[in-house]
């Protein structure tokens, strides 16, 4: 039975992580770069999303890839920082930089869909999960062209792979985080199913 004393000792420790993993991931890189850009808010275009998949819709690739870039880096960052603590604190500042970035509290707590940050999360935590993750996304985007549809055939991959690797309680992070990712794309869900999903590269 774990000694209630550490856990009281541990706890300030996990939620610190969490709240600095929140505060991170919250930054919204996609609305931020498309207004520098003089684009207007990205989230008046297409999924009204404000990943680097829509802001691909204002037909600026470099900014996309920019967005992209930041939002996996600020689950990265998150992670690695917070790990200097311990794994245990990792783990939670993973959590709270995908919740950041999904329910941002600068933006009524309507942010992305968080799979640039799942896969910066993967890198920080286990990199052969987003070694997983990179291939399967980049062969099912390249053989459907739906952003989405790949992004839920990876989140399926990620957490079995972990946990037949033996990461377990990384496993469990990513099973929690797959399912947010279902959640965020039930409205692309719907649309793949009734052939109304708009495909990678067309314009909001």
């Amino acid at each position: 039975m774990p000694d209630p004393i550490s856990w009281q000792i541990a706890l300030p420790y996990l939620i610190g992580a969490l709240l600095f993993g929140y505060l991170l991931g919250s930054i919204p890189f996609g609305l931020i770069l498309t207004r520098m850009a003089g684009l207007g808010d990205v989230r008046k275009i297409g999924s009204g999303n404000i990943g680097a998949t829509n802001v691909l819709r204002t037909g600026n690739r470099k900014l996309a890839a920019l967005t992209l870039l930041l939002d996996a880096l600020k689950g990265t960052a998150a992670v690695l920082l917070a790990g200097m603590y311990g794994p245990d604190q990792a783990v939670a500042a993973g959590l709270g930089a995908f919740l950041g970035h999904l329910f941002p509290i600068w933006l009524g707590f309507k942010g992305g869909k968080g799979v640039a940050t799942y896969l910066g999360i993967l890198v920080g935590l286990a990199w052969q999960g987003a070694l997983v993750f990179a291939i399967v996304w980049l062969s099912t985007a390249a053989i459907t062209r739906f952003s989405s549809l790949a992004a839920l055939l990876a989140a399926i991959c990620v957490p079995a792979t972990l946990y037949f690797l033996g990461f377990v309680q990384i496993a469990q992070l990513f099973l929690l985080l797959s399912l947010l990712v279902f959640i965020k794309h039930r409205a692309n869900i719907v649309r793949l199913m009734t052939g109304k999903e708009t495909q990678i590269g067309a314009k909001g």
